[in-house]
C-alpha cells in the first residue's frame, strides 16, 4: 500500500497541505464518450445505510464515499489532495487545523454548501443522541471537549472544538493526533446539512431519496433494502467537469463464482477471485488479474461479558488459540496468497521510520501446540467444574472463505480438544454485524478493514469503552498502552509502535482474541477501466475520476 504522508510529525512547522485535484489526461476525453459513461460494479452484500454518521460497513461506505466529499480526498498516488477545501493549514504544535472551503460549493439539490455543514457533521457524530459507533474517532483524535460531550459531562455540542468563520473551519485539538489529517478525507465526516437532516428526521439516510449529496455522484434507486443502486454523476459537484463517468451501476452479487462469470460475460468491470481457493486457482493466471491492496484483519472474538461461562476462563481461551493451526486454516480456506496473522495490525498498514512493517514489529508468538492446548483445556474444564463444553461460532453466510474456515476450525478443535463441541452458526453479513454489536454471540468470526493508515485504526477497537470491543474485554494494561500511543507518543511513530506492541502483548497474554490471517486480495478488472483509485484503508474504491476507454 502507499504510505500516508503525515503532516503531524515531530518538530511540526506551519504547513499547508499542497493540494490539487487529480485529473485524468485530457487526451483520452474523446475516446471515452459513450462507453465511458457506464461502469458496472458489485458488492458481495447489500448496502445497509446512507446515514453518514451511523454507517459502519465498508459497502455502505463505498456508496457514501463516492456520493459525499470531504475537505480532502485520497488521490491516485495515495496522498491526500484537495476536495471541498482549497487548502488545509496546520499549526506548529499540531493542535490547530484550518481548512478554507472552495467558493460556490453546492449540494446535489442546488442549495449552498457551507462551513456550517461541516461543523454540524462533527457535532452530530459526537452527540450521544446520534449513537454513532464511530464517535470514538473524534475523541481519539483529541478534538477539544469531545470526551466531555461523549461522557455527558458537557451537554452542549457547540462546545466541540470545531468552529466556522466565513469560509474557514478551524479544528482545535487538545493534543496532536497523527491520524487527524486522514479523518478530513474519511466518509463518516463528509458534510451534512442540518436543516435537511432535521426535515427528513428518522428516515434520514434510509433510502437514496432521503439523502442529499456533496460528492461526485448521487445515489439513485436504493430503497433501503434493494440489492441494486446507481451512482449518477452530480452536476453540482465542484469538479463535475472532470467526472467522466455518468453512471456506475452497482448490484449485490453474493456468490463469488457468479461475479467471476458475470465479469467474463462482460456484465461486470471487476470481480474478486480471492474468496475461495478454487476460484483463485482457476483464475490466477488470467491476464486481467490485479492486486488489490487492503489493510484487513480476519480474527475471532470471544464473548467475555460473563454470559458465556466457558469463555470467562483464561485457560479455555488459551487452549482455543493454541489449538488453532493457522497455516492449515489458510491452506484449507484461503489458499490465495493469504498470510498467517500474528498481530491485529495487518501487514502494509504502516511502516516505522527504519522501514520495518508495524505488523512485524508488534507481532506475538502465536503458535499451534495441540498437546499444550489439550492440557490447558482439561485444566480449564476442571476449574469450571465441567467435563465438556459446547460453544457456537458465528460467521457470515455470504462469505464462502469463512464457511470453509469455520468448518476447518470445527474439525481441528474438536479433534485436538477432547470435550469440546463447536456448533456453527451462519448468518448474513448484516445480521452478524447486529449480533456482534449486541454481544449476541459466543465466538464470532470478524473482519476489520483499516479506516486510515495508522495503528490506532485497529488498536482503538479493543479499548474498554469502544463499541467495536465486541467481546467486551477489559484490560487496564491495554488501555494504558493505547492511551500513551495517542497522547505522549502521538508525534513519534516509533514510540507509538512500542505502545501498540505493549497493547498487542496484553491481548496475547490474556488470549482476548484469536488472529487468523491477512487476506490476499486479487481480482479481475477490465483493462479499459482507467483512473480508478483504490485505497488499502478508508474508501476502498473511488470512482471520481474513473472511466472506460
Amino acid at each position: 500500500m502507499t504510505k500516508w504522508n503525515k503532516l503531524a510529525a515531530a518538530g511540526l512547522t506551519v504547513a499547508t497541505v499542497t493540494v490539487l485535484a487529480a485529473c485524468v489526461n485530457s487526451s483520452d476525453s474523446s475516446k471515452s464518450a459513450s462507453k465511458s459513461s457506464v461502469i458496472n460494479w458489485y458488492t458481495p452484500t447489500e448496502i445497509i445505510t446512507l446515514d453518514v454518521s451511523k454507517n459502519t460497513d465498508r459497502y455502505s461506505a463505498m456508496a457514501i464515499g463516492n456520493s459525499g466529499s470531504n475537505l480532502l480526498r485520497v488521490g491516485k498516488s495515495g496522498k491526500l489532495v484537495s476536495d471541498l477545501a482549497k487548502k488545509v493549514e496546520v499549526s506548529k504544535d499540531g493542535k490547530t487545523y484550518t481548512a478554507t472551503l472552495r467558493d460556490d460549493l453546492k449540494w446535489s439539490d442546488g442549495s449552498k454548501l457551507t462551513v456550517d455543514d461541516f461543523v454540524y457533521t462533527w457535532q452530530r457524530m459526537v452527540d450521544p443522541k446520534t449513537a454513532s459507533e464511530y464517535a470514538y474517532l473524534v475523541s481519539d483524535a483529541h478534538v477539544l471537549n469531545a470526551d466531555k460531550i461523549l461522557s455527558g459531562e458537557e451537554t452542549d455540542v457547540s462546545k466541540l472544538g470545531i468552529k466556522a468563520d466565513g469560509n474557514k473551519i478551524t479544528f482545535t485539538l487538545s493534543d496532536p493526533a497523527p491520524q487527524f489529517e486522514s479523518l478530513l478525507s474519511f466518509s463518516n465526516f463528509v458534510p451534512q446539512k442540518k436543516s435537511y437532516v432535521e426535515k427528513v428526521g428518522k428516515d434520514y439516510g434510509t433510502s437514496s431519496d432521503k439523502q442529499i449529496y456533496s460528492g461526485p455522484y448521487k445515489v439513485v434507486g436504493w430503497n433501503g433494502n434493494s440489492g441494486t443502486f446507481k451512482l449518477v454523476k452530480n452536476k453540482y459537484y465542484w469538479d463535475a467537469k472532470d467526472v467522466k463517468t455518468k453512471t456506475v451501476n452497482v448490484q449485490a452479487v453474493k456468490k463469488p463464482d457468479t461475479a467471476v462469470q458475470m465479469y467474463k460475460q462482460g456484465k461486470l468491470d471487476f470481480a474478486n477471485i480471492s474468496q475461495t481457493s478454487a476460484i483463485y486457482n482457476a483464475n490466477k493466471n488470467n491476464k486481467d488479474v490485479m492486486d488489490i491492496a487492503e489493510a484487513r484483519a480476519d480474527y475471532l472474538v470471544y464473548n467475555e461479558t460473563g454470559t458465556v461461562k466457558a469463555l470467562t476462563n483464561k485457560k479455555i481461551r488459551q487452549a482455543l488459540n493454541l489449538a488453532t493451526d493457522r497455516k492449515g486454516l489458510v491452506k484449507a480456506a484461503v489458499d490465495t496468497g493469504s498470510k498467517v496473522a500474528s498481530s491485529f495490525a495487518p501487514a502494509g498498514l504502516e511502516k516505522l521510520s527504519n522501514g520495518e512493517d508495524l505488523a512485524k514489529y508488534v507481532s506475538q508468538p502465536y503458535t499451534y501446540n495441540k498437546t499444550k492446548a489439550a492440557k490447558l483445556f482439561k485444566e480449564g474444564m476442571a476449574e469450571l467444574g465441567v467435563s465438556s463444553i459446547k460453544l457456537t461460532m458465528t460467521a457470515d453466510s455470504d462469505n464462502p472463505a469463512k464457511k470453509a474456515a469455520v468448518d476447518y476450525l470445527k474439525e481441528s478443535w474438536e479433534k485436538d480438544l477432547p470435550g469440546l463441541t463447536l456448533d456453527e452458526k451462519f448468518v448474513t453479513f448484516k445480521q452478524r454485524l447486529d449480533d456482534t454489536k449486541n454481544q449476541n454471540f459466543e465466538i464470532a468470526f470478524v473482519s476489520w478493514g483499516g479506516d486510515y493508515p495508522e495503528g490506532s485504526t485497529f488498536y482503538g477497537l479493543f479499548i474498554s469503552q469502544s463499541d467495536y470491543n465486541y467481546g467486551k474485554i477489559s484490560s487496564p494494561e491495554y488501555d494504558a498502552a493505547y492511551k500513551k500511543a495517542l497522547t505522549t507518543d502521538a508525534l513519534d511513530k516509533d514510540e507509538a509502535a512500542k505502545d501498540y506492541k505493549a497493547a498487542e502483548k496484553a491481548l496475547y497474554e490474556g488470549s482476548h482474541y484469536n488472529p487468523l490471517y491477512n487476506l490476499s486480495n486479487k481480482g479481475l478488472q477490465n483493462p479499459n477501466l482507467k483512473g480508478l483509485v483504490r485505497n488499502s484503508t478508508g474508501l476502498d474504491v473511488d470512482f471520481t475520476h474513473a472511466y472506460k476507454k
